[in-house]
Parts: C-alpha cells; sequence; structure tokens
C-alpha cells in the first residue's frame, strides 16, 4: 500500500545571499515574515530573490531596523542582483515579505508602530 506525498509549498519564499548577483552564503525565509534587523539576524546581505505565485505578493525594504525609516515596495516575483542604494541612497536594514498585497497605508502604519498584522511572524 503506497502512501500519498502531499507537499504543503510555503510562500512567499525569500532567498537572501552574503554576495552580489545572487552568490555566497544563502539564507532561505518562507512564509508572511517580518525581518527586523537583517544584518543582526544574517549579517551582510547583498542580493536577494522574492518568489510568490500570488501576483500580489508584497517585499517591503525598509531603510532602518525595526520597519522604520524610507521604504520600497516591489509585487510579484522580485530579484534584486545588488541592494547597495536600493533606497534612496541606503541598503535595507529590514523586510517585510508577505504572499498577499499590503496596500501603502497598512506599510505606513507598520512603520508607524512596528507592530506587523495578523498572520505575520517576526524575526
Amino acid at each position: 500500500m503506497s502512501k500519498a506525498m502531499i507537499s504543503q509549498a510555503v510562500f512567499p519564499r525569500l532567498r537572501l545571499f552574503r554576495d552580489e548577483n545572487y552568490r555566497g552564503r544563502r539564507f532561505v525565509v518562507r512564509g508572511n515574515v517580518g525581518i527586523r534587523n537583517l544584518e543582526r539576524t544574517f549579517g551582510d546581505i547583498e542580493s536577494l530573490r522574492f518568489f510568490s505565485p500570488n501576483l500580489g505578493a508584497t517585499l517591503v525594504l525598509f531603510s532602518r531596523t525595526n520597519f522604520r525609516g524610507r521604504f520600497r515596495v516591489f509585487r510579484g516575483v522580485t530579484n534584486i542582483a545588488d541592494l547597495d542604494d536600493i533606497i534612496a541612497g541606503s541598503e535595507p536594514e529590514s523586510i517585510i515579505s508577505s504572499n498577499r498585497r499590503l496596500s501603502l497605508a497598512e506599510i505606513r502604519a507598520i512603520r508607524r508602530t512596528g507592530v506587523l498584522p495578523n498572520g505575520f511572524r517576526s524575526i
């Protein structure tokens, strides 16, 4: 008797790389997540790949830790080969990875309060 294998992929999938052009040590983060301090958690990150089958999936890069400062929003599949100067001359210090569309109002509320929506985990 064979057992059926059920694969439940968790999206979105965020791959962080230590070097530019998706090289060097790689870290993979899955699901709706906020990374409050990118460097403290993963070290120096120079490139990333963000994937979700959901076209409204949202990646938000913040210029400061704890989702503060300037931010830049990406929707759907996103590959960034070099994170230097990606946010008005800065590299990201914190990140939100969401499988659903986050509105600008929601992103601004997160920036103001530091509180992630229900269903998100914080790293």
